[in-house]
């Protein structure tokens, strides 16, 4: 019994100390679904991306970055993620959703650009939480 006691408290543990969960991790997915509602009442309204929505996208995107600086200090420090495929991939759409989203709503000047801004940051928390999850698989 305390063989199985030691590995669900390494297993704790070690979901615990991912470099991806955590505060930044919650700040950068508040961020986004607070800036998918402000896009989707924009969009309601038959409004084109403003101001508020491209600075947020740009608070969004450095929120990302600093996402992907702690993970990558992580891997240097030895730490390794679950997934190592998986985890980069979505790691890498993760950081590149906010400029794409950027780009197409300057690309679609109608409400249909706030939709676009909206549809990405819903997409965004959804990555952020997947690549919470390939960190904190355990190697088989």
């Amino acid at each position: 019994m305390p063989v199985n006691d030691t590995v669900s408290t390494t297993s704790a543990a070690a979901a615990s100390a991912s470099p991806v969960d955590g505060p930044l991790a919650t700040v950068a997915i508040v961020i986004s679904l607070a800036l998918a509602v402000w896009a989707l009442v924009a969009a309601v309204r038959h409004r084109p991306p403003d101001r508020i929505q491209f600075a947020g996208l740009a608070v969004l995107e450095v929120a990302l970055l600093a996402l992907t600086v702690t993970a990558l200090v992580a891997l240097g420090g030895g730490e390794r993620p679950g997934e190592p495929g998986a985890f980069f991939g979505y790691l890498a759409t993760l950081v590149c959703l906010p400029p794409l989203a950027w780009v197409l709503a300057r690309m679609e000047p109608t409400r249909w650009g706030s939709g676009i801004v909206c549809a990405i940051c819903l997409v965004t928390p959804v990555v952020a939480v997947r690549l919470q999850q390939t960190w904190e698989v355990l190697g088989g």
